[in-house]
């Protein structure tokens, strides 16, 4: 067995490869000067079940590509199986068609990821765990929220308020409180389909003077969290963090979140970047052995 590290996770990939004592396989990469890019493997993967560890956050469809070049290279270099650990899957949310003439993204991303020769996935926190019913390959969905959690409990916070900012979320806030001990609850949000704009419903909730956190599985443009970090301010939480597995932060997301409140982003380096404080390594690392086991 062996772990392709691909250009977007490189970091992750050698520390899963740490933690389960397994052998990585570098890759060469470049982008030629028209935007083409060059993927070749720079080791033996003949006979072997390989892993490739690589994110498709943006910009996703060069990432993607990425992945489907590595997946190749592998299989026409002798591995017999291969297995993608897409830790953030783009296109999951353009899982149906809302208007004729539209395309159903995540349908043809699969599709091509099988042409490719990939024969299975591991994801995390996809947005609808029902969408991976699409792949025409077993896809497995796992969840970071435990470990966020824990950084938490860690750093002194057990018993915190776990806010889902909305009602689709609630059950990731129930599996935080699991973890922190304290109270949960959610959000009523209504987003106008025409301006895209975010409003909620306040509810009361027993914060005040209390840390609350509110958990999502991805924050992009930051609205939803803006929102519920101005209610708990409001109803008197003492202190507010933002946290998700997925730290998009589209344009000024991360400075609106910080303005409404919130004293701290923090995400996991499913996304790459520096509020990336929590590493899904340990959790693939399991997924991998329990694998290996079977």
């Amino acid at each position: 067995m062996k772990i392709i590290p691909g250009p977007a996770s490189k970091q992750l990939g050698e520390k899963i490869a740490e933690l389960i004592n397994a052998e990585t396989v570098p890759i060469i990469f470049k982008t030629f000067p028209d935007g083409e890019s060059y993927i070749r493997l720079e080791g033996e993967v003949q006979n072997q079940e390989v892993f490739i560890v690589q994110t498709t956050s943006p910009p996703q469809d060069a990432k993607i590509m990425q992945l489907a070049f590595i997946a190749d290279a592998a299989k026409r270099n002798g591995a017999k199986k291969v297995t993608a650990i897409v830790p953030y899957l783009a296109y999951a949310r353009q899982d149906k068609a809302f208007l004729q003439g539209e395309a159903i993204s995540i349908e043809i991303i699969a599709r091509m990821l099988k042409a490719a020769g990939i024969d299975s996935l591991i994801t995390v926190n996809v947005h609808q765990e029902k969408v991976l019913k699409k792949f025409p390959f077993p896809a497995k969905n796992v969840s970071a929220i435990r470990l966020l959690a824990e950084y938490f409990r860690n750093k002194g916070y057990a018993g915190a308020f776990a806010l889902a900012p909305d009602q689709g979320a609630m059950q990731i806030a129930e599996e935080a409180k699991k973890v922190l001990g304290g109270e949960c609850g959610y959000l009523e949000k209504q987003r106008d389909r025409y301006t895209g704009q975010i409003s909620v419903e306040k509810k009361t909730f027993d914060v005040r003077g209390k840390t609350a956190i509110i958990f999502d599985d991805i924050i992009s443009t930051g609205g939803t969290i803006v929102a519920a970090s101005k209610v708990l301010k409001e109803l008197g939480a003492q202190k507010v963090f933002a946290v998700c597995v997925h730290p998009l932060l589209i344009g000024d997301a991360e400075r609106r979140i910080l303005e409404a409140g919130a004293e701290e982003i923090v995400g996991t380096d499913t996304v790459p970047s520096h509020v990336s404080k929590v590493s899904i390594a340990p959790l693939i690392s399991g997924i991998i052995r329990e694998h290996k086991s079977g």
